[in-house]
């Protein structure tokens, strides 16, 4: 059972990848539109972009605690992600993740355990194990 510390709240109106999502306290204010790569016309944000920031900072994070507890230092670290949507092949749609971490001044096998125990730890990592393609990559600066 999760203890949970922190909820989120987010509502989307309009229509739908179309629409608007605003979070509770409004620092997440945007219209969304479906990407060009769609067959939209993408003039706003859409659910991949906002999917992807959450899981870089969030898998940022997870790095961070991990290098703290080892007590590794990865000073000018990043994590970017990548987010892919396409049909499943079961009539609905599914997500591909790549996430791409760098860590400057360390040695790439150093820097690719991190990035695996950070896999382990952050929630989003946690959330879609086993249901979504999530690729962890270690690349120079």
């Amino acid at each position: 059972m999760i203890d949970v510390k922190y909820t989120a709240e987010a509502i989307a109106t309009g229509a739908g990848r179309d629409g608007h999502v605003r979070s509770d306290d409004g620092r997440v204010d945007l219209d969304l539109a479906i990407p060009v790569g769609m067959g939209g016309s993408g003039e706003g944000s859409n659910p991949e972009q906002l999917f992807a920031s959450g899981y870089a900072a969030c898998f940022h994070s997870a790095l961070q605690l991990v290098a703290r507890t080892r007590k590794v230092a990865i000073d000018g670290s990043s994590v970017g992600a990548r987010v892919g949507i396409g049909p499943n092949g079961d009539g609905g749609f599914g997500l591909t993740v790549t996430l791409e971490v760098v860590i400057p001044e360390l040695d790439a096998t150093t820097a690719q355990e991190l990035a695996d125990a950070a896999h382990q730890v952050c929630p989003y990592s946690n959330a879609v194990r086993g249901n979504v393609d999530v690729t962890v990559t270690v690349a120079d600066d």
